[in-house]
């Protein structure tokens, strides 16, 4: 069972080795509109031994296989029929999106589309990465350092992007030479499913794209197993400690690109209209669930009441809607579990803050999982709900002396992703920028590009994603020494 305008051959099976297989757990997992509390699909639930037979599959595609010693070229030769297989796709990859977890269907195709685009960067590094060079040496006469593939990795994609993260690790590990074992959200399989058709309709060697859907018991499972040589995974900050720890206790390789509670620091020569409008509708970009979200304001004093005032008004003025209608730019909370973690914040924000406007499900809304865009003023930055990830539309609204005060508000904070500098100074926003502790820096709004290095200080993860710098974790450096020149440099 799929949802409308979803066409997956096999969603009652897992893709190993190159084929469809039954689950062996016998059960399924059921995917919910956030939209109308309504089951829109099922499909098959993995179990411990259908990770370890994921697991050997990839390890036999690496160890024997002929894809981690195909040609860069011909590698993203493969990985760009994959992608053009997909484009033609797209209307079923946005479709699943809005099915699963309420994504605005007038959004869908802009982010997936930049999703595709993404991909074929990283084909195209088949062509342009230097995957062996000769360095200068002291010792011999020829000095060659080698990038070779990491080995099997297993790619673990959050549910509120699942497309568009699960292709770029899948990307990024096969034209590295790497096998890949997808393992999405259990919320967000279908898009998943869709790169695992991409895989065989292209025809892939058996074991070099792998799918198994598990709940946190059998992705626990994949996580352990000896056979995986390198995690990477994006979600929340607390289970990707989980697997830090799990890659620790035996050397594996691992990228955490983790949670975030990212600060925009307002200047005083940004107008407090332009502002409002900018941060009261970035907080409602897909429902707030975005890692790299603006939650935090940080604005001078003497300019709070101002744009609190601004930024309830632009607020009140939102949409909210299911998330099919053209017209909706407040779609639903991706499941009943996070919209209930957001009332929860928004009652503990109440206990030391000013709830200016929204806190609360709307009233002509009998279904779904909708919450009002929310706006809490006068926030104490030590508050949980300043220093915690909400993932929801709810904004802070912190006061600062002055731009010294600001930057040390924003670093504040064990979260180090984003952040944001609204000025119309560019030399204001790179200097404030130097100076915060985060991954990424933009001026005036949650700028993104995934074509360039992506990722996070301190708890908001290790390594970097997107550009040419992505596909460093899924390499392992080899230098080696020769007398001679082989025929081969």
């Amino acid at each position: 069972m799929t949802p409308e305008g979803v066409n997956i051959s096999h969603p009652d099976k897992l893709f190993i080795g190159g084929e469809w297989i039954a689950a062996t757990s016998g059960r399924e997992i059921e995917l919910v509109s956030p939209d109308t509390e309504e089951v829109v699909g099922r499909v098959a639930e993995a179990s411990k031994d259908d990770m370890d037979k994921a697991v050997a599959a990839a390890r036999d595609a690496f160890d024997n296989g002929p894809w981690p010693h195909t040609a860069p070229a011909e590698r993203g030769a493969k990985l760009l029929e994959m992608a053009e297989y997909l484009e033609k796709r797209m209307p079923e990859l946005c479709a699943s999106w809005t099915a699963q977890v309420g994504g605005l269907a007038s959004f869908a195709p802009m982010m997936h589309g930049g999703a595709l685009m993404q991909m074929k960067a990283i084909a195209d590094l088949g062509n342009t990465y230097q995957f062996v060079q000769k360095r200068d040496s002291m010792a011999v006469e020829t000095a060659i350092v080698a990038k070779e593939p990491v080995g099997v990795v297993a790619a673990i994609a959050p549910w509120n992007a699942p497309f568009g993260i699960m292709a770029a690790k899948v990307a990024y590990a096969l034209i590295a030479g790497c096998p890949v074992i997808m393992k999405p959200s259990p919320e967000t399989p279908l898009e998943a499913y869709i790169i695992a058709e991409a895989a065989e309709a292209v025809g892939m060697p058996a074991g070099t794209v792998n799918l198994a859907v598990g709940e946190r018991e059998a992705s626990d499972h994949l996580v352990n197993n000896h056979g995986i040589d390198k995690v990477s995974f994006t979600g929340s900050t607390g289970a990707g400690k989980r697997i830090g720890e799990v890659c620790a206790s035996r050397v594996a390789r691992c990228t955490l690109e983790l949670g975030g509670k990212s600060a925009a620091i307002i200047s005083d020569d940004y107008p407090i209209e332009a502002a409002a409008g900018l941060l009261g509708n970035t907080i409602t970009i897909m429902s707030g669930q975005v890692c790299a979200m603006l939650s935090r304001a940080i604005v001078p004093k003497k300019r709070h009441d101002e744009l609190a005032e601004a930024i309830t008004k632009v607020m009140q003025g939102i949409q909210i809607g299911h998330s099919t209608d053209e017209n909706t730019q407040l779609g639903p909370l991706a499941m009943k579990r996070q919209l209930e973690r957001v009332e929860m914040y928004i009652e503990e924000g109440k206990k030391g803050a000013d709830l200016m406007t929204g806190g609360q499900r709307p009233s002509s809304m009998n279904k779904g999982f909708f919450m009002e865009p929310t706006l809490f003023a006068n926030v104490d930055n030590t508050s949980r709900i300043a220093q915690e990830e909400i993932f929801g539309p709810v904004l802070c609204l912190i006061p600062a002396e002055d731009e010294a005060d600001a930057i040390r508000i924003a670093n504040e904070s064990d979260y180090g992703l984003n952040g944001s500098v609204l000025t119309n100074d560019a030399d204001t926003a790179y200097r404030v920028a130097r100076q915060i502790r985060t991954g990424a820096v933009g001026q005036n709004g949650m700028q993104m590009d995934f074509n360039l290095p992506f990722g996070g200080f301190k708890q908001s993860g290790i390594g970097r994603e997107g550009g040419p710098e992505g596909i460093e974790a899924y390499l392992e450096t080899k230098t080696i020494l020769l007398t001679g020149t082989p025929s081969a440099i």
